[in-house]
């Protein structure tokens, strides 16, 4: 009997491994877990949750309420928090001085997590916009962000919260050294375990917005010379890929134990290269843009909510990323813990 010639790998099925549930789950190359989320909050200083408008779902927390989610955050296995600060009006100026206030809210709210969970680790952003009446992260003179000037501001900022308790200094300025004075203004007051994750290589985004409007930054470009337009003189130019491995590379032999890529997902790219490159923890944020969109998108049923969100995050891991600070940590936690 005469058989038929075998075809090219005859039991070649790609579908056999896709079958199950079981299966699925045992051969995945990339897994999510509450350990890789950091929590992102913004803390106000009156009473209670305050929405946010633009990012439904997401308030603004007390201080009170904070340490309620340091609680959840240990509970759902969720390592950290990293703390954003609305701050009142009245504490602010052109300088952003109120940033290095000892009593600030900032480092009542590191204090507040420390003694509702000290298991959790907190985050503190190092930069001045929360704080300045014009909403830029640095000194301004005659329409040109100073870099020395500001870098003493964050050091002075950094030392602060470092003081406080804060465990992760996460200077997210831009501003050319600033790696390398927070780690030697901590190396000389003795905080050497105290940690730096820089943002190494962020955007100058339009996603944003929300977030501005969560903090209640000062609006830019206001027409006057002294309020630049945008950030686009010291944050990086999205076409940029090169640019971001020669930022990274400064900041880690300046002394960045982490670094972090911002935005997250139209930078997927980046984070994949600077984790290939340079093997040391790479993070990414999942910013307010980002939420807000799927969010949007998901309340007017156009999107499976729960299923893009863990979608979302995973492609962080899938790119590199050791961990994805985002908004959606409790809620991704609870559904990775289901």
């Amino acid at each position: 009997m005469t058989r038929a010639p075998l075809a090219p790998f005859p039991a070649l099925r790609m579908r056999r491994l896709r079958q199950a549930d079981w299966i699925r789950r045992l051969v995945r190359e990339t897994t999510l877990t509450p350990a890789d989320l950091i929590w992102s909050v913004v803390v106000h200083d009156g009473e209670g949750k305050v929405p946010v408008a633009s990012m439904p779902g997401m308030s603004r927390l007390s201080i009170p309420d904070l340490a309620a989610a340091a609680r959840e955050a240990r509970a759902l296995g969720i390592p950290a928090l990293a703390v954003f600060p609305f701050i009142d009006g009245v504490h602010k100026d052109a300088l952003g001085a109120h940033a290095a206030d000892p009593e600030n809210l900032v480092a009542r709210a590191v204090a507040a997590i420390k003694d509702a969970a000290p298991e959790v680790g907190v985050i503190c952003d190092v930069a001045l916009d929360p704080f300045t009446d014009h909403g830029h992260d640095g000194v301004i003179e005659n329409g040109r962000i100073l870099n020395e000037a500001t870098v003493e501001r964050l050091v002075a900022q950094a030392l602060m919260q470092a003081r406080a308790g804060a465990d992760v200094l996460a200077p997210s300025d831009m501003m050319d050294g600033r790696v390398g004075a927070l780690r030697q203004a901590l190396e000389a007051e003795g905080h050497t375990d105290v940690m730096i994750m820089s943002y190494a290589a962020k955007y100058a985004s339009g996603f944003y917005g929300p977030y501005r409007d969560a903090i209640g930054s000062g609006k830019l470009g206001t027409g006057s010379v002294e309020n630049p337009a945008d950030k686009k003189t010291y944050q990086m130019d999205p076409a940029n890929t090169n640019e971001a491995l020669r930022e990274v590379a400064l900041d880690i032999a300046e002394g960045a134990d982490m670094v972090m890529v911002k935005p997250g997902m139209p930078y997927l790219d980046i984070v994949q290269r600077v984790s290939e490159a340079f093997a040391v923890p790479t993070f990414a944020f999942q910013v307010s843009g980002e939420y807000a969109m799927l969010m949007a998108a998901a309340q007017n049923g156009w999107l499976d909510e729960e299923r893009v969100i863990l979608e979302s995050l995973s492609a962080f891991k899938r790119a590199g990323a050791a961990g994805v600070l985002t908004y959606f940590a409790p809620r991704a936690a609870r559904m990775l813990g289901a």
